[in-house]
């Protein structure tokens, strides 16, 4: 469902401030795997994302969806494809429009545009029964502005909008970091519900290293723009933390960052 072959991208190549973000990176995705992404600051975890997702285009390789090249298309050109949760609880959601509204315009991102209105009767009733799923109350809410929700309903519409229309790809962006505890934990166990029901290929990237090891059915570990570690089936669930940093230090022949984007 998703290949990368040889992607690569350098910041500011031939200056001093010059950075491989990300090197000759391979990465083969099945239909249905949810893989999780960790590794300290600058690893290339958001750079593997943004090229995935469009906003970057790589240096050099090729990236297929659904085995269709994409390499060289915009972000909004990849959207029909793509569903996106960012960490930023305001940045998926149009705070001044109403639930119903934002459901409206998620719904239509795959669909041929047309001068019907966007909330119907019958869009009405299907949103309430998605939103009936999250167990938030918010299908009681549908003309509620959702600038005055709280952060964690906020990520779960935003999350409900990237995945009701079972893209080709779920792209998680630390979608968590910006949450309460209680809140975070709410929102990983809708991830799981979400993408556990629509069967959705997911590519999850997080600083918390024990979300990482419960969530999904593969893990990779990036450091330096390369992909240094790449567990999946059984393997994955004998993790712990202490064992994915003893990797670490035995791959690299020194211990991993001790900060928050590696222990959570």
């Amino acid at each position: 469902m998703l290949q990368l072959n040889q992607a690569s991208l350098t910041f500011n190549e031939g200056t001093m401030d010059e950075k491989k973000a990300l090197q000759h990176v391979n990465l083969d995705l099945n239909q249905g795997d949810f893989l999780t992404v960790i590794g300290s600051n600058g690893a290339g975890k958001s750079t593997l994302m943004n090229i995935i997702s469009g906003s970057l285009l790589p240096d050099t390789g090729d990236v297929l969806i659904d085995n269709n090249q994409v390499t060289h298309l915009q972000e909004y050109q990849r959207s029909q494809l793509i569903g996106r949760v960012f960490q930023d609880p305001m940045a998926g959601t149009a705070p001044s429009m109403t639930i119903e509204e934002n459901l409206a315009m998620a719904w239509s991102r795959n669909k041929k545009r047309s001068l019907k209105p966007g909330v119907s009767k019958k869009r009405k009733s299907l949103f309430k029964e998605h939103l009936e799923t999250l167990n938030l109350g918010l299908e009681d809410r549908l003309t509620a502005k959702v600038g005055l929700l709280s952060g964690g309903e906020r990520q779960a519409l935003s999350l409900l909008m990237a995945t009701f229309t079972e893209p080709k790809i779920l792209l998680l962006d630390e979608h968590t970091a910006a949450l309460d505890p209680s809140r975070a934990e709410l929102i990983t166990n809708i991830t799981a519900e979400v993408v556990k029901k629509f069967k959705l290929t997911t590519l999850m990237v997080t600083h918390n290293m024990q979300q990482a090891l419960d969530l999904g059915n593969r893990l990779i570990m990036m450091d330096k723009g390369q992909i240094i570690l790449d567990v999946d089936g059984n393997d994955k669930q004998s993790l712990t933390i202490e064992k994915l940093l003893n990797e670490f230090q035995k791959i690299r022949g020194e211990k991993m960052a001790s900060d928050r984007a590696v222990l959570g």
